[in-house]
């Protein structure tokens, strides 16, 4: 369970590194309307990563399979996006995805340099 926790809090860490560095980015080349949207969906992918690592933690012990609630958080930001118009669809989305990112990093990373963990 000790190396759960670990790739646990550096998938966050990574996930959080990757959002900093959008945000600014996207704040620079952009503005700060887009850049606080992409901030809104990032904010979500944390969570859902959060819930989504609690759920794997219960799993065997309390559960039997991985619930699927999760998705619901996205599909509830975006019904708001949808209808709120300061909010767009596109920036939310791909900074719920920041998340994935992270997850590709920390594969790569695991693939090409597995000393390095």
């Amino acid at each position: 369970m000790q190396e759960f926790y670990q790739l646990q809090q550096n998938l966050l860490r990574m996930t959080l590194l990757f959002t900093g560095v959008v945000f600014v980015t996207v704040w620079i080349f952009y503005s700060i309307n887009l850049a606080l949207n992409y901030l809104i969906g990032a904010s979500v992918g944390v969570v859902y990563l959060r819930m989504l690592a609690r759920n794997v933690e219960q799993l065997g012990r309390e559960r039997q399979s991985i619930s699927k609630t999760r998705l619901a958080l996205l599909v509830g930001v975006i019904l708001v996006a949808s209808r709120w118009d300061q909010l767009e669809i596109l920036p939310i989305f791909l900074g719920f995805l920041t998340y994935k990112a992270a997850l590709l990093f920390y594969m790569l990373q695991t693939t090409l340099l597995p000393d390095s963990n």
